[in-house]
């Protein structure tokens, strides 16, 4: 019974030294060290390794008991490992100071070591002596030709002397394997790991900067058996030597364990390091003079981002305009809505202006801003005053202009957004995304419908001078809207248009229109023939050739005049499509085409040929025949001096 009793009282005081072996310190402030020389624990927890003093001295502090790495005196040393966080604080940062080291020594205070050199770890006759029996980890910040150290400032794997196995200079490795270096003697707080793999006699040395998570890779890695080293009990600590120049070597926190990893620290609860006097004064002498200079920066610069961005948002608002009111959009709600007019929100471009997409911020409405340069101050008025009558046209077959906004020299013109972009691009641009032919009567009539509002539905006639498919924008539902009213000129009904100059694009113009300049109902209903006959057969009322243009109009009364008009349709859309419809739209596209602007039918004629509530007349009653069309049309551009800035429209391009 005794010997059982015996037993159970052995095991308890085996787990007991066992426990005690692991410890945890975050601050030293209740820590019951064994301290040696110079070295003390400051009011608030730290471990300072040597005081103010400047003769040559050393300071050591060990953990009070021994720990147990061995189970026998000729046993295998256990794995072990510890963490500690420091600071090396230098009297001037230009000054080179003696560095510390982390201890396992076979007794505490380390006796016999020479004061002011070696780290406090040995003398000139026993460094470097297999009897020592002291393994250590040193920080040095000073290169000593006679340790034959790499740098000054390195951490180096010392045996028994400080002629280290292996060294290399302070830093860490990142993640992606990118290395930082680190100075030991910044005064910056940084975290230190020593671990042993007992099974596989790796002593592996880790550093980072605190609040850096240990780095997966170790900034020493040395393969080697401690088991000569290290005795059965040994002593762990820390140790610094102290010259004629002052510094403070200060660890704010330990942890150490036995056959396990050590517990990490609690950094929040670590104590803080002391204000410097000198650190403090260049803080009030220079930091706070910097810090002021870069407040009053900071202010000036606010000041002139506001003005030039107040001069940048300004807009030119005349008395004159005021009465618009409900038209008139403000510059800066155009600015947020493009998000300041980026290249990602362009949807085109024209000879006179970008068109870009924007979300209105209050309305969350979709628009498309079409960019405006209006160079001449002359007749600035007028040109508002009519792009702002042309914004009450209100019909399901317009591009709706919902209002203007006017800056500097530049207009900016809010539309409608129409998500499906211009007719042009289905019949030209994607061969492989094209409209079939019952889409494509459907944009026919939509357009005649919102053409024959705006020659007779409206207070005033609106000639629109500028019908052609990249004018014409899709809705969601592929319905044909007419836009782009750059161009358009307005007068009242029952009297004659005043304009006398040539505007439109080459290809759509009536012979009349070039001759004698004026724009009337009749030259519109010409540009629509001619758009007829684009959609009808996906092919652009002008064809460069190498040799010879190739004029659409022509092209398709030559399949009439030998009796296959069919021929001309687009071959994109194979035998889809009804035979009579097509033929009728062909045909029509000749004869609103007529050189004889007498023998071209009205707007409401041609929508109640295309919905089939008048018969179509056979186009040789009406004098179309090879001299009738082909010499009247030629004539008109042949005779034709056009500037290139007049080909694009105002607004011209997909929106």
């Amino acid at each position: 019974m005794s010997v059982e009793i015996l037993f159970l009282v052995s095991l308890l005081a085996v787990l007991t030294y066992a426990q005690e072996t692991d410890f945890v310190y975050n601050g030293f402030r209740s820590a019951n060290l064994s301290l040696d020389g110079i070295a003390g624990i400051t009011s608030n927890g730290l471990l300072k390794l040597n005081n103010d003093t400047s003769q040559a001295q050393e300071g050591q502090a060990f953990h009070p008991d021994p720990v147990q790495f061995k189970n026998l005196p000729n046993g295998t040393v256990k794995s072990f490992s510890t963490t500690f966080v420091f600071a090396v604080r230098p009297p001037d940062a230009s000054v080179r100071v003696n560095g510390f080291a982390f201890v396992v020594a076979p007794q505490r205070g380390l006796p016999g070591s020479l004061a002011g050199r070696y780290l406090g770890m040995f003398n000139e006759t026993n460094n470097g002596k297999s009897s020592n029996h002291v393994f250590g980890v040193e920080l040095d910040t000073i290169q000593s030709p006679q340790f034959e150290d790499i740098n000054d400032n390195h951490i180096g794997i010392d045996l028994n002397g400080l002629k280290s196995e292996k060294a290399a200079s302070a830093g860490y490795y990142q993640d992606n394997g990118e290395f930082n270096n680190l100075s030991l003697i910044s005064g910056q707080q940084m975290q230190v790991w020593v671990d042993y793999d007992g099974a596989d006699k790796l002593i592996n040395v880790t550093l980072a900067p605190i609040h850096v998570q240990k780095p997966k890779t170790p900034l020493l890695s040395l393969p080697w058996d401690l088991s000569p080293i290290i005795n059965e009990n040994m002593y762990v600590g820390f140790s610094a030597s102290a010259g004629s120049l002052v510094a403070s070597y200060y660890v704010l926190g330990w942890s150490f364990s036995v056959n396990g990893e050590a517990q990490a620290l609690d950094l929040s609860r670590l104590p803080k390091l002391p204000q410097i006097g000198k650190e403090t004064s260049k803080v009030l002498t220079i930091g706070l003079p910097l810090m002021v200079l870069f407040v009053v920066s900071v202010l000036i610069l606010g000041a002139v981002y506001v003005i030039r961005r107040k001069r940048k948002l300004a807009e030119v608002l005349e008395d004159w305009e005021r009465e618009y009111g409900p038209h008139r959009f403000k510059y800066k709600d155009l600015y947020i809505a493009t998000k300041g007019f980026q290249d990602q929100e362009l949807l085109g471009a024209g000879g006179f202006g970008q068109v870009y997409r924007g979300i209105l911020p209050i309305s969350n409405l979709e628009i498309a801003v079409k960019t405006v340069s209006h160079e001449s101050k002359q007749g600035m008025r007028e040109f508002v005053a009519e792009i702002i009558t042309i914004g009450r046209l209100r019909h399901r077959n317009l591009v709706a202009l919902l209002g203007y906004c006017r800056r500097k020299r530049e207009l900016l013109l809010v539309y409608d957004y129409m998500p499906n972009g211009s007719l042009d691009k289905y019949l030209y641009n994607q061969p492989k995304v094209t409209l079939n032919w019952m889409q494509r009567l459907r944009v026919i009539k939509g357009v005649a419908s919102g053409l024959l509002y705006l020659h007779e539905g409206w207070e005033q006639v609106v000639i629109h001078r500028d019908i052609k498919a990249s004018n014409i924008l899709l809705d969601t539902e592929f319905n044909g809207r007419l836009g782009d009213f750059g161009l358009a000129r307005l007068h009242d009904h029952g009297t004659d248009p005043q304009t006398t100059h040539v505007a439109g694009t080459i290809g759509y113009l009536a012979p009349e229109h070039v001759r004698t300049g004026k724009a009337t109902r009749s030259t519109d209903v010409f540009a629509f023939g001619v758009f007829l006959l684009e959609v009808a057969c996906g092919r652009r009322p002008i064809k460069r050739g190498d040799t010879e243009d190739v004029i659409l109009l022509d092209w398709v009364f030559s399949c009439w005049d030998r009796g296959a008009i069919l021929e001309a349709r687009d071959p994109k859309l194979g035998l889809e499509f009804v035979e009579e419809e097509m033929e009728l739209v062909l045909k029509l596209g000749l004869m609103c085409s007529h050189a004889n602007p007498l023998m071209r039918p009205s707007v409401r004629q041609v929508l109640q040929y295309l919905e089939g509530d008048l018969p179509m007349p056979e186009l040789s009653s009406i004098g179309i025949s090879s001299a009738g069309s082909t010499v009247g049309h030629r004539e008109g551009f042949d005779n034709l001096a056009y500037s290139s800035s007049v080909a694009e429209s105002l607004l011209s391009g997909g929106r």
